[in-house]
């Protein structure tokens, strides 16, 4: 096992078009670390650049002590992953789970015994003598995940491999992925657009925008003090609020004996720290956000409530229960100072 560390990582196409500009940190040995952000942004890219696949245009990779700049893909010591399989249809999966191993001269014994027990691992022993067509999805990415799994890498890396899969599936397989990184402990990166894959699976979390790391946290602490606008309205679901505070119609945030000018400013707010109220009364420091309610949507035990501001802007609150206000209807959004969010105000930075 080892970590993975990136030093001013780079990667221009064609001579202009810079897809990862400058990136560096490090994915400590054992750590489970996720790459997420929309589609475009340099994850991928810099997950293959991992595995040899891109070359690097400048910065530096290591895994563990040694530098991989120049070293074949096969020379890594690394297994991947991949979004549609990758498995070899005239093979068995039994055959599939030992390519690998038997290109590496390990002794039929040795492929034997890793393959059977990783076969075990995954619930597909009963499954070992059958060709991929006669798999489904989910099965088919549990060989591919034992193929990765039998090596012995020193890191794993996967990019998105649960994209293909139905809803239900997905959430079945992230926990059997986290279990299996947990259990063998293998430094693992993920590359995924799916935020909630993204929180449910990181130890350490990497959001990226434009080629660039917008953050790198803990999920929780990432969820909670997003450090950008970018960062606030991607991680959550629903996304953060962010209202510009003039537009709210607010010259002056106050709070803590303080009153910090509003102009430009950004606003940002969870729906869920938000609640509704037929009146006004503004909690200390706090604020009120008198709304129009536009439409209500129901998910199981909560609702999602959308409205609009006088002078524009729109606001989502999250209620327990399924009891909403109608179309039209006039309420106030209620927040706590403690739970409000501000951003300079072109939300490069978090302020508060």
């Amino acid at each position: 096992m080892a970590g993975v560390t990136f030093h001013t990582v780079r990667k221009v196409y064609g001579g202009n078009v810079e897809a990862v500009k400058g990136v560096s940190f490090d994915v400590p040995d054992g750590a489970f670390c996720v790459l997420v952000g929309p589609s475009g942004c340099g994850k991928s890219t810099l997950l293959r650049m991992v595995a040899g696949v891109e070359t690097i245009t400048s910065g530096e990779i290591r895994i563990g002590e040694r530098v991989v700049n120049k070293l074949e893909p096969a020379e890594r010591d690394i297994a991947m992953v991949f979004q549609n399989y990758a498995l070899y249809p005239h093979m068995s999966v039994y055959d599939n789970m030992a390519y690998g191993l038997r290109n590496r001269k390990t002794p039929k014994p040795e492929i034997d015994r890793l393959v059977r027990e990783a076969a075990k691992v995954l619930e597909i022993s009963d499954f070992l003598t059958r060709k991929p067509r006669e798999l489904s999805g989910g099965q088919r990415q549990r060989v591919a995940m034992g193929r990765a799994i039998v090596r012995q890498p020193k890191a794993f890396l996967f990019d998105e491999p649960l994209s293909n899969l139905d809803a239900k599936l997905r959430v079945s397989m992230r926990v059997e992925i986290k279990k299996l990184q947990r259990r063998f402990d293998t430094t693992s990166i993920y590359v995924t657009h799916d935020q909630l894959e993204a929180m449910t699976l990181a130890d350490m979390l990497v959001v990226m925008n434009g080629g660039r790391v917008e953050q790198i946290g803990k999920p929780l602490e990432i969820y909670e003090k997003p450090a950008t606008t970018f960062v606030a309205a991607f991680i959550g679901a629903p996304p953060m609020n962010l209202l510009r505070l003039d537009a709210a119609g607010f010259a002056q945030l106050t709070g803590d004996g303080a009153a910090m000018p509003a102009e430009g400013l950004i606003l940002g707010i969870r729906p869920e720290d938000l609640e509704l109220s037929s009146g006004d009364p503004r909690p200390p420091g706090g604020i009120a956000l008198p709304l129009t309610v536009e439409a209500s949507e129901r998910v199981g035990p909560e609702s999602f409530v959308y409205g609009t501001l006088a002078r524009g802007g729109d606001v989502i609150v999250r209620v327990p229960g399924q009891a909403v206000p109608a179309s039209g209807e006039q309420v106030v959004a209620l927040a706590r100072r403690e739970k409000l969010h501000l951003f300079a105000a072109d939300g490069s930075r978090r302020l508060v």
